[in-house]
Order: structure tokens, then C-alpha cells, then sequence
């Protein structure tokens, strides 16, 4: 089966439909699912990454576990700050396995992005920049995680970048909108670092589903209906290496509570506001530091972040009011 979508959005809107209209529904350990075998999602912008829906739209945590990807981190403290369900994922309840960062991001032949950034650079129109991720190992044994992504493959064709993953399991709910924000990414970020303007995304999974205990939420989402699709600003074009490197320093230190001054940094404003996104999401994840989010609101650039910050502080203010225990289901 073939998909192509120019939205996130519009991706979801017709998966989702196709998936709760299967009558079948096969019985698995994790729970009952319906699915699609052997379908490719075609995404023809890929900076529409995000999803406008009032359900869908989880800016934080993707931006979050993109962090984590990019960092070469496994630490299950590092992801749950952004995703709490990650402990389900960890062996150990210190680390996660399965974890993408240390493949992607790692050392020597790990440093797998770095090395195809560089093999594009040498070699423009090569087949064989290719990050695997799935590995013959991860099946010798139990493990709660495995990655659920087999390659990615990057192509250069007519001054534009195009994209390739190849997935072995996909759920359509919660995994899919994350795995494209973090990949439509990256692949924004091997472009600018290869001088290259930006293609389009191709997706394809061995098996898309949507577990039952998400059948209600999928339908609530086609009936919800969305505001309209509007991309993420275009990355600054220049080697995107330092600013990454400052926004992956700043990610850290706001986790762990230090304090950053966003307009003192030398970079882009591009890169200046993902690190107040970052920001917000702490101070509305902890109460004692709430007075501060007025200020961010106030120096975001992008009115595409804004809509995201607004619906956050407004969400987390009736979650406060409400009941106190509503923090922790508002945090998942």
C-alpha cells in the first residue's frame, strides 16, 4: 500500500481511517491491534512535521527524545523527563537498550551519522549512506526494547535530499507522529551539513498498527479536526554543527535545573527558540518555577512554537486547578 500525504497531519487522517475501518483485529501478549502490512508513507513536505491536532500535537516531547537520539544517550532518567512511559521500555530501570542515540550518535563505527554526513560530502550521489539501526543481536535474547527501525537512507539527487526508513514495526498512535518529527529532522540537519536543500520523506513499515486501547483516541482525532498545516521554520543554512552541539548543552543543562539565557547565545534565532521551547517545558513541569513562562511566551519568535506554548500553560493550569493528581496523567 501506498500513502502520499503533503502533511503529517493528512498522513494520520487517512491512516487512521483505514486502520479503524479493518473489521480483523489480530490478538497479541501486548494487547488486540488492527494493521497494515507493507505500506510506505510518503510525506512530500517534510518540514509539516508537526501535528495541528488538539490530541496530536506533542512538540515537547518529540523535540525532547530528539535530544535524547542526538545526544548518543541510552539513559532511561535523560527520556523519562520528557516521555514517563519509557520506564516500560527500560531492563534495568537505568537505561534503555533499544535505544536509538548510542547507534546513531555513538563512537567509531557507531558514529553513524557523522560518518554518512561525511561520505555524502566526499560522495554526492552514493548509495551507501545507510544508518542501521535494527541489529542481528537484538533478537538473540529477551529485551523490553528493540529498535523498531531497521535503516535509513539518505539519497542526493537533483540538489535536494531525500530521505528513506525502513521500518520492521510501526504504532500508528503514539510511535509513528514521534518517528517522523525525529527523522524529517535529521534529515534537515544531513542536508544543511552537505550544503543540500531539503527533499521529500518516504516511510515505509513492515507492520503500521493501532492497538485497541487507542481506537477511541484515533476516532476523537479524526472528529476533532485540526487547525490548518503549517511547517516548521526552515533550519538556518549553514553547517548546522555548533548550534546543535550549544542546543544539545542547553538541553542538558535545563533538564538538570542550571540556568540558560537564551538571547546571550551566538546563534540563529531558529536555534534560540527551540532552546525556550525546552525551557517552557520545564517551567510548566514544575510549579515552583511557573512564574517564568510568561517570559519565554514573550521572546518565542515562531508563531508555530506559540500555538504549541499556549495550549500547554492552558492545559496545565486546568490539570492544576482541577485536582493536584492530574499533574502526573498530565506529564504522560
Amino acid at each position: 500500500m501506498y500513502i502520499r500525504e503533503e502533511t503529517l497531519d493528512d498522513l494520520l487522517n487517512n491512516i487512521y481511517t483505514r486502520l479503524l475501518k479493518k473489521r480483523n483485529k489480530i490478538v497479541a501478549s501486548k494487547g488486540s491491534f488492527k494493521e497494515i502490512t507493507g505500506i510506505l508513507l510518503h510525506l512530500k513536505k517534510p518540514r509539516a512535521r508537526l501535528s495541528r491536532a488538539e490530541g496530536k500535537g506533542k512538540l515537547f516531547s518529540c523535540l525532547g527524545e530528539l535530544t535524547w537520539y542526538l545526544a548518543g544517550s541510552k539513559d532511561l532518567k535523560f527520556i523519562s523527563y520528557y516521555i514517563p512511559n519509557y520506564i516500560k521500555s527500560s531492563d534495568d530501570r537505568k537505561t534503555v537498550y533499544g535505544a536509538y542515540g548510542p547507534r546513531l550518535c555513538g563512537k567509531g563505527r557507531n558514529a553513524q551519522l557523522l560518518n554518512i554526513i561525511n561520505t555524502l560530502k566526499n560522495r554526492s550521489t552514493t548509495r551507501q549512506a545507510v544508518i542501521q539501526l535494527f541489529d542481528a543481536k537484538d533478537i538473540l535474547k529477551p529485551h523490553k526494547d528493540i529498535p523498531c527501525t531497521c535503516t535509513l537512507q539518505f539519497i542526493v539527487r537533483d540538489g535536494k535530499l531525500d530521505m528513506f526508513t525502513s521500518m520492521r514495526s510501526n504504532d500508528a498512535f503514539l510511535g509513528l507522529p514521534h518517528d517522523i518529527f525525529a527523522f524529517t529532522m535529521i534529515q534537515e540537519l544531513v542536508a544543511n551539513s552537505i550544503s543540500c536543500q531539503i527533499g521529500e520523506y518516504k516511510h515505509y513499515v513492515g507492520s503500521l498498527h493501532l492497538y485497541e486501547v487507542h481506537f477511541l483516541q484515533a476516532k476523537s482525532y479524526l472528529d476533532g479536526g485540526w487547525q490548518k498545516q503549517t511547517e516548521m521554520p526552515p533550519m538556518p543554512l549553514c553547517d548546522p554543527t555548533s548550534s546543535l552541539n550549544l542546543l544539545l548543552d542547553c538541553e542538558q543543562k535545563i533538564r538538570l535545573g542550571e540556568s540558560v539565557e537564551p538571547d546571550a547565545l551566538t546563534i540563529d534565532e531558529y536555534w534560540k527558540d527551540l532552546v525556550r521551547v525546552l525551557q517552557f517545558f520545564r517551567f510548566t513541569k514544575y510549579e515552583d518555577e511557573n512564574s517564568k513562562v510568561d517570559s519565554v511566551l514573550d521572546k518565542i519568535s515562531s508563531e508555530v512554537y506559540k500555538s504549541y506554548l499556549l495550549k500547554r500553560k492552558a492545559e496545565k493550569a486546568i490539570a492544576t486547578e482541577s485536582h493536584p493528581s492530574q499533574l502526573e496523567i498530565f506529564e504522560q
